[in-house]
């Protein structure tokens, strides 16, 4: 399931006068701006500006995916409480707004959260570019704004950047109907993030991640292009042959780099030292213009005897130590192969390491099926045998962010849109 964020923001030049609303819709695993709204309303009141505004980033996030959760981050306390539930609806101006904002998603895909006025700069710039057009008698244009570029630029002057859902503030649940919400507290949302341990993941913290967080370490997670082997569903770890990237994989290589390119949201790339991560890195760095570090903790299972086999292979002739194996995350496959609890200790180590090596940073890493899986794995909390219930596609896409306080969030999992057409 695809999550966006949503940043929305409204003023009037007089309280009531001119007024204008601006909406930004952010892929939270990547951090792109997907699509961006403004519009000039006339004579109208801040309150009724930032509603609209809400309601126009809600629906161009709905044009986008109808089935995506939505995190919403406004600096109107106003808005972000009512809708919230926490606080009544009284004015009359606000209640079909609110009502029409809550109508957009079902309520369970939508959280929402307070942030400061310094973090919502591209709301605010798209707001005031529609102002003034209105002052001008214009529409206002996407193609003419600048406000992403502007907003860009105000965080790095500032040092920070963008966060993801749960960066900062306070979040919480969409009310079921906001137009006839109570005073009382609903229900808060939960982020995913558990201890970093390598073995059994303790229970996540729930919560979203307070204020001075800053922003997450954010790995996005590549595995690498198709080899020869990927078609055959064989075994193919650090034990093997090293194949390198067949012609398939070389491709699929190359359509990530070129989606990649067009985010321009990652900062740096790490790749396991296997040849077919080390040649699809290559590939996809060329694109971003950037090197690529080796981290051998990236590196897949070592699957002793059984690599090159296929799964039925292995249980022809190694049925006892592949039930075991399935069982049991300390079991070795056979002839000394590397246990799931071995690599989940490897995975977690190099983790530890890169997030703090990339703090606030988004990085690209270039890896693996086993290695992919156990950072979701530990992410999330889960059990090992979570590990046999997840399809990792070849040069699929995944994403997670790490927060200063030991959190984790999933934000993608085995995206492959970008192999599509």
């Amino acid at each position: 399931m695809r999550e966006f964020i949503v940043e929305a923001d409204g003023g009037s030049r007089g309280n009531p006068g001119p007024a204008g609303y601006g909406a930004v819709v952010i892929d939270a695993a990547t951090g792109q701006t997907l699509a961006e709204r403004a519009e000039y309303l006339g004579v109208a009141t801040n309150n009724v500006a930032e509603y609209r505004g809400l309601v126009a980033g809600l629906r161009a996030a709905h044009e986008l995916d109808p089935s995506a959760t939505v995190h919403v981050r406004m600096d109107s306390k106003l808005v972000i409480e009512q809708m919230s539930g926490r606080w009544k609806i009284k004015h009359p101006d606000m209640k079909p707004l609110a009502f029409e904002a809550a109508r957009v998603f079902p309520p369970a895909q939508v959280t929402y959260e307070w942030i400061p006025r310094e973090r919502n700069k591209h709301a605010d710039r798209l707001a005031n570019e529609a102002m003034d057009a209105g002052k001008r008698g214009e529409r206002w244009s996407p193609q003419d704004s600048t406000a992403e570029l502007e907003a860009a630029d105000a965080r790095a002057a500032a040092g920070t950047a963008s966060g993801g859902a749960g960066d900062a503030g306070t979040a919480s649940r969409g009310a079921g109907d906001a137009g006839m919400a109570s005073g009382g507290a609903r229900d808060t949302g939960t982020a995913s993030g558990g201890a970093r341990d390598a073995g059994t993941a303790a229970t996540p913290s729930a919560g979203w991640a307070p204020a001075d967080m800053g922003a997450p370490a954010t790995f996005v997670l590549l595995r690498h292009g198709e080899t020869p082997l990927t078609p055959q569903k064989r075994f193919s770890g650090s034990g093997g042959t090293d194949p390198a990237l067949s012609a398939a994989g070389r491709e699929q290589a190359e359509r990530v780099g070129a989606t990649l390119a067009r985010r321009g949201t990652v900062q740096a790339v790490v790749a396991s030292p296997l040849a077919r991560t080390r040649e699809t890195a290559a590939i996809v760095a060329g694109r971003l213009g950037l090197d690529v570090t080796v981290e051998e903790g990236l590196r897949e299972t070592d699957f002793g005897a059984w690599e090159g086999l296929t799964f039925g292979e292995v249980r022809e002739r190694y049925p006892d130590d592949l039930t075991a194996w399935l069982a049991d995350p300390e079991a070795r496959p056979t002839g000394g192969g590397e246990s799931f609890t071995a690599t989940a200790e490897r995975v977690a180590a190099a983790r530890d390491k890169l997030i703090a090596a990339y703090s606030g940073r988004t990085v690209l890493l270039v890896t693996h099926v086993t290695p992919i899986k156990t950072l979701v794995r530990l992410a999330l909390g889960a059990p090992p045998e979570s590990l046999f219930r997840m399809e990792l596609s070849a040069a699929s896409l995944s994403a997670i962010a790490y927060y200063a306080d030991g959190n984790a969030s999933v934000r993608l999992f085995n995206d492959t849109s970008h192999l599509r057409g």
